[in-house]
């Protein structure tokens, strides 16, 4: 029998294939076709059918999805109907800036989930668990438009101590531009990731390894770091990767709102400008790393948390 990696890897196969396959069904189900943004509603039918013809639109869908597939695996994402340029090149130069901005939010989410999450988790119950908890569930309940409506319109519009948009702005430059952004990604993120600290921290330092450490003079620090740690840290690299798939759906609405030149931005253009190509690279893009993210965590927290396997002789 396969072992727990062989069969993650095999799932992570089929999900990229079902990834795949809907990707092409649903933007190939949309009303009208890319002819249609190339050429206007008032076309003659011959112009139609040679713009079509130009897009290989008038072959049978399974001819279109084999010639797809095939253009992935040598890196062709096809043409932009809007700029001509390649897909590839289009995502890549947008890349970077989510690249940085979910970077910095991580550097900033991880050590503040941590602490809240053990703090919480070492005082299960306190004044403390319910202040952290209460704010942190308080913030994830804000949608992430209306929190960064809110921090517009007080720290930049009226307050003036941060950029309101990065349009047009070099983000290295300005770092300056991402402390709002950054502010409502980790405000929404902040609460699940650490809760799901909170849960193991209050689960193992209760627990009766923690204790027998503790009448053996081990310092609380240590029984921290050594034990109550460690074994929570399963369950938070899966729910780590879930965070990960929130930075990308909230990256769709706060890059936009914030002018962020990056993968979200990029896609809801493609969307407002039906530009096929475009929304099958981004959605291939989104999916590619939610299916490897999970695949990670489940193989790290697999390792973490070691199972028996039966050999059936």
């Amino acid at each position: 029998m396969p072992g727990y990696p062989a069969r993650r890897l095999g799932l992570a196969a089929v999900q990229a294939l079902v990834v795949l396959v809907a990707t092409f069904g649903m933007t190939a189900l949309l009303p009208g076709d890319a002819s249609s943004v190339v050429l206007t509603e008032h076309a003659a039918p011959e112009d139609v059918a040679v713009v079509r013809a130009r897009l290989g639109l008038d072959q049978p869908l399974t001819v279109r999805f084999g010639r797809w597939i095939s253009g992935l695996f040598t890196g062709d994402l096809g043409e932009s109907l809007v700029t001509g340029l390649p897909v590839a090149e289009e995502i890549g130069r947008r890349l970077a800036a989510t690249a940085l901005l979910a970077g910095v939010t991580l550097l900033v989410l991880l050590p503040l989930a941590l602490l809240v999450g053990v703090a919480s988790g070492l005082r299960e119950g306190s004044r403390v668990d319910r202040v952290l908890t209460s704010v942190a569930v308080l913030l994830h309940a804000v949608p992430e438009f209306v929190l960064g409506l809110l921090l517009v319109a007080g720290l930049a519009v009226h307050g003036g101590l941060f950029p309101a948009t990065a349009a047009g702005v070099d983000l290295l430059a300005r770092p300056e531009v991402l402390v709002l952004p950054v502010t409502v990604l980790v405000a929404r993120q902040l609460c699940d990731l650490a809760r799901q600290i909170r849960i193991g921290v209050a689960e193992h330092s209760a627990g009766e390894v923690a204790g027998h450490l503790r009448l053996l003079g081990l310092p609380e620090h240590a029984v921290v770091l050594r034990h109550v740690l460690p074994g929570a840290s399963a369950p938070v690299v899966q729910q780590l990767a879930r965070t990960v798939e929130g930075l990308l759906t909230g990256a769709v609405v706060v890059e936009s709102l914030f002018a962020v030149p990056g993968l979200g931005t990029g896609f809801v253009e493609a969307v407002q400008n039906r530009d096929i190509p475009q929304i099958q690279g981004y959605v291939l893009v989104f999916a590619g790393v939610v299916v490897l993210g999970n695949l990670a965590a489940d193989l790290v927290a697999h390792r973490l948390t070691p199972r028996r396997e039966l050999v059936l002789r």
